[in-house]
């Protein structure tokens, strides 16, 4: 009986592994990925709460009513919660992940606070789309709009020109709220990030 130390491996090929395609993303079951209060990253109404809203697009501008958002943010001293249960609300702890579906009309909305600045960065949400007909999952970032300076010097956004950079870049709501359409390809597309 021969060992493996034992065998002659010079006549075997070398092995080229192929990434296996991914598969289509969505339509959503429940099970899983939805549950009470998934889209308050903070209790509604709490100090420094307001509404982060969009909408997910087609190409051609009409909703996507079957997808699902993430936002993953610091909470507003720049601190990463890293506990574990995010699933868990418990009406006062600033979870830092939210989780919403869209509507018929595309529409998605969590209840948050804005994030502070990691390591000096720009702050930012970190935002994650899941939709029919995606391959993957699309990773983007929503950063505030009054933060010009740190914006500016964020190296994602430096790479960018004024119109992939104008996708990124929060809007203001006359209620103090904050909005971003997420648009997943055609004019005005959002830039996703690759991983």
């Amino acid at each position: 009986m021969k060992r493996a130390r034992d065998l002659d491996t010079s006549a075997v090929p070398e092995r080229t592994l192929v990434p296996t395609p991914g598969q289509t993303v969505g339509p959503f079951f429940a099970f899983g990925t939805d549950y009470e209060k998934k889209h308050e990253v903070v209790h509604p109404h709490s100090p420094g709460s307001f509404v982060l809203s969009g909408r997910v697009l087609d190409g051609q501008g009409d909703p996507v009513p079957d997808s699902m958002v993430e936002i993953w943010q610091a909470d507003s001293d720049g601190t990463v919660p890293m506990a574990r249960g995010a699933f868990a609300r418990d009406g006062h702890t600033f979870t830092g992940f939210g989780r919403a579906f869209t509507t018929d009309e595309g529409h998605f909305e969590f209840w948050t606070r804005e994030p502070g600045s990691v390591d000096g960065e720009a702050p930012f949400f970190v935002v994650i789309v899941y939709a029919r007909g995606l391959p993957n999952k699309l990773h983007t970032r929503f950063y505030l709009p009054e933060n010009e300076a740190a914006n500016a010097a964020d190296p994602l956004l430096s790479s960018l020109d004024d119109d992939e950079r104008a996708t990124l870049i929060l809007e203001r709501t006359p209620d103090g709220g904050l909005r971003r359409d997420i648009r997943l390809q055609g004019e005005g597309e959002t830039v996703f990030i690759a991983f």
